[in-house]
């Protein structure tokens, strides 16, 4: 960056720095922003393919689920990052609609920048794009479908729709059911909304049987193993004692020093620490503990104490499973051994120690009201549970949706085509060049239909003609039904997507396709060079310094 005025160059920036301005700056931004998007096109829908992605150290993730590919790819380029983030924020926010959400935002930045090349400036095209992203919402609350909580039947059609593209879809049904009951479960009531926080479902994996012996448990599945093999294994009507203490000898914090002359002080000193461990497990024993599940540590004298009671123990467990379980069993977290009354117990009717695979796993289930829950998902493979987590976590978050904001869309792109047919005749009502960009909004969303004829091998021109026409005659809930490749009434064939995901698909899209439309100029500082490697005693570098 330097001005030649003088004759002499004025050097602005650092050497090595790169500027790339108006069009060629727009061009570069959309084109690295569209590649993100045609990576992720093909994975869409029911027929969609998986991508199979290899890290730096060799591991291997097989997956179609939007946000985890570009999670992956370790993306360089700073449009194609915003894109990437579009992925993010979606599935923090609706945990659906990924891929969707990432190829509209690729669509909209394609069709502005035909309109670009037909010299319409960019920030017309956005203000177009504002207007029709606020049209397009007004039409989805317009064709929602109200839904009934206490009759499951659409919550757990939409779960379906949502697996439909996963590599677990053979099984959706059954990972419907459990997803629909483990949110309702969690689901608190406050006035007359509901809320659910998805972090009250624990999801705990364990590679071995099949997705099919995927189970939901009604409290919390802890991966550790009974802390003494002297202890029961199986405690039924457990009365449970949660602590955030250890039951250990406390070190002292300052140095101290005790003197012992005599094997007599010696064993005296021995005892009391031994009368304090067990007077902390009497303590446990009177208010009526038949379980404890401590977050610190155990000492094994302590062990040994709990044990002859009969006690079942378990050790070093997270905090979030401890808050976990005090939902669960309904108990309080005691800090104080002291304060404790039986009061602050929990309840589960059974914990008990199984061994799952090769690790020992310790489940307090049967709980009366659990506040938390436990999926203990199962796979043939690591790979395949890994991505049964993705999947029952996006159904998981679609159910949340449901439950939060109870309306539903029809899915198959069939609200995309309505938004399209929609705005079309709102362009016309508005005046200038922002009739263009809102008229290039809705052939964006278009691309979602066709997206989905294309990766189920069917031809878009034929399907997308039929939808227009239906949808002109006022058949708001016709769709592409892509396993029987027909046009159908997807409420009848019973697909269904929650109404917020499909508002955050649009909010994002526009938001991130408006920022990267007005930026013209791209100023990239010069790559940061490794610092110089260290001499050795003989003045050359160290053998090998430098090589990684």
């Amino acid at each position: 960056m330097s001005s030649p005025s003088s004759g002499v160059p004025v050097l602005i920036l650092k050497e090595g720095s790169s500027r790339s301005r108006g069009r060629e700056a727009q061009h570069t931004n959309i084109m690295a922003a569209k590649i993100i998007a045609e990576t992720v096109k093909s994975s869409l829908g029911p027929k969609g393919m998986d991508k199979m992605l290899v890290d730096s150290f060799g591991d291997v993730t097989i997956t179609s689920d939007g946000r985890t590919i570009l999670d992956e790819m370790d993306v360089q380029h700073p449009a194609a990052k915003m894109m990437v983030e579009v992925a993010k924020t979606q599935d923090n926010e609706a945990g659906d609609g990924t891929t969707t959400a990432v190829i509209l935002s690729g669509e909209l930045l394609g069709k502005a920048e035909e309109l670009i090349g037909k010299n319409i400036h960019p920030t017309i095209i956005i203000d177009g794009y504002k207007k029709a992203a606020e049209k397009a919402l007004e039409t989805i609350e317009k064709i929602a479908i109200p839904v009934d909580l206490n009759a499951k039947e659409y919550i757990k059609k939409a779960a379906m729709t949502c697996m439909a593209s996963k590599l677990v879809a053979d099984q959706r049904e059954y990972l419907a059911d459990l997803a629909v009951e483990a949110v309702l479960e969690v689901a608190e009531k406050i006035d007359d909304k509901y809320k659910v926080d998805i972090d009250d479902v624990k999801v705990e994996k364990k590679p071995g049987e099949s997705v099919r012996d995927t189970k939901l448990i009604n409290g919390i599945v802890i991966d550790k193993e009974v802390v003494h093999s002297g202890m029961p294994k199986r405690v039924e009507n457990a009365k449970i004692a949660l602590l955030d203490t250890s039951l250990e000898i406390e070190k002292t914090e300052f140095d101290a020093k005790i003197n012992i002359e005599s094997p007599e002080q010696m064993d005296a000193f021995l005892r009391q620490e031994e009368a304090m461990l067990k007077d902390m497990v009497e303590k446990l024993a009177a208010i009526g503990a038949n379980v404890v599940l401590c977050q610190k540590g155990i000492d094994d004298m302590a062990q040994h104490f709990l044990a002859r009671k009969g006690i079942l123990a378990v050790r070093r467990i997270k905090k979030s499973d401890m808050e976990k379980l005090a939902k669960a069993t309904g108990g309080k977290i005691i800090t104080n051994l002291d304060d404790a009354s039986p009061a602050d117990l929990g309840y589960a009717s059974l914990v008990e120690e199984r061994k799952i695979g090769d690790d020992k796993m310790t489940f307090v289930e049967g709980c009366k009201h659990p506040r938390a829950v436990t999926i203990l998902i199962r796979g043939g493979t690591e790979r395949i549970v890994d991505e049964a987590e993705r999947s029952l976590h996006d159904a998981i978050c679609v159910v949340r949706d449901i439950v939060e904001e109870p309306k539903v869309l029809p899915g198959g792109g069939a609200p995309e085509l309505e938004i399209a047919r929609v705005l079309k005749k709102y362009a016309e009502t508005l005046p200038g060049r922002e009739q263009l960009a809102v008229k290039s909004f809705a052939e964006a969303l278009e691309a979602i239909p066709a997206t989905l004829t294309e990766n189920a091998g069917l031809d878009p021109i034929d399907i997308l003609s039929e939808l227009r026409a239906r949808h002109e005659k006022g058949e708001t809930t016709v769709g592409i039904e892509v396993i029987s490749g027909k046009v159908t009434d997807m409420k009848e064939a019973g697909v269904f997507e929650p109404i917020s995901v499909k508002k955050q698909v649009i909010k994002s899209a526009t938001e991130a396709a408006s920022m990267i439309l007005k930026i013209d100029d791209v100023i990239a500082a010069g790559k940061a060079k490794a610092p110089p490697m260290p001499k050795g005693p003989s003045g050359g570098e160290y053998p090998g310094a430098g090589e990684y």
